[in-house]
């Protein structure tokens, strides 16, 4: 009987997977359950992360090929670049709408860099994020805001080495940051920026431009049935900082997510194989001030 019950199920889930909302599909979607009132502790989320965006909280491995974007001889270099992510959510107060509502949660992620071309893939920068996060939704529209920390630390190997010119710098920083979404079908664009309340060395500048645009279509293009299936995505992010004179950093990234067949209304976690590009000054803490490129491939894993 339970199996009769799942198959039935399950094709009417996936013919109702091209009307789910769009956090259904990027997986922070909200069980029914939790859609009203107010729940402790709660799963899902009212703002879906950004795919594109280097530094968004999420778990991740990336080969990246990287060289200096300026004019001067170029330094390639194979890297590994890994992110540890998550965020947890603390209370959630359901609106009006199934999916509306305002939620508190906590985020951190570390962000780490390894030269695959040296013997013991030396560490070469790490940068670790711990922060308060208060997200909203309103039918199509979402914000985050968020009051982080980030430290940024250069690898013992990497400074051990003989001629390296790169000297450690003491950065760290809080920052407040604000996003405005709206999604429609297929379609997300996003906007907003950062402040930063505290920073080491003195001398950063203040500002931060942030935005960006999503594509995620409804249907899979390479469906597996109960297996759930294969979705396209592709997505754009740009930052502009004072620091940088806003020179901007472009991210894009395109290419194929899985989730699994719904068979409940619980949302699933999200694996995502995406080809990877990023021009611009760097995301690594230690190397901000330097101009790169790097081209590559990933495999993401969603909240």
């Amino acid at each position: 009987m339970l199996h009769v019950v799942a198959t039935a199920q399950a094709p009417a889930a996936r013919a109702a997977g091209g009307s789910r909302s769009y956090p259904s599909r990027c997986g922070v979607g909200i069980p029914s359950a939790e859609q009203k009132g107010y729940v402790p502790l709660p799963r899902g989320d009212v703002f879906c992360p950004l795919i594109a965006d280097p530094k968004a909280v999420e778990s991740f491995f990336s080969y990246l090929h990287e060289g200096s974007a300026s004019a001067s001889p170029d330094t390639s270099v194979d890297i590994g670049s890994v992110g540890v992510g998550d965020s947890f959510g603390v209370g959630r107060w359901g609106g009006s709408r199934a999916g509306d509502g305002v939620q508190i949660s906590i985020a951190g992620a570390v962000f780490a860099q390894f030269d695959l071309g040296s013997p013991s893939y030396d560490l070469l920068n790490a940068d670790y994020t711990i922060g308060g996060v208060i997200t909203t939704r309103s039918g199509p529209f979402s914000t985050l805001t968020r009051i982080y920390h980030q430290s940024s630390h250069l690898g013992d190997e990497f400074l051990l080495r003989p001629g390296t010119t790169i000297k450690r710098e003491d950065i760290s920083f809080e920052a407040a940051e604000l996003l405005l979404s709206v999604d429609a079908s297929a379609l997300r664009l996003y906007g907003g920026g950062e402040y930063l309340l505290r920073r080491s060395p003195s001398d950063l500048e203040d500002y931060v431009a942030h935005t960006g645009v999503e594509l995620r279509p409804p249907a899979h293009v390479i469906p597996l049935g109960e297996l759930g299936g294969f979705r396209f995505l592709a997505a754009g992010d740009l930052k502009a900082s004072q620091e940088q004179d806003w020179k901007p950093s472009v991210s894009a990234r395109a290419g194929f997510e899985y989730d699994r067949a719904e068979l409940s209304d619980a949302p699933s976690r999200r694996w995502r194989l995406l080809f990877e590009y990023y021009r611009g000054p760097s995301p690594y803490g230690q190397f901000f001030r330097r101009d790169v490129k790097h081209m590559g491939v990933g495999l993401h894993f969603g909240l």
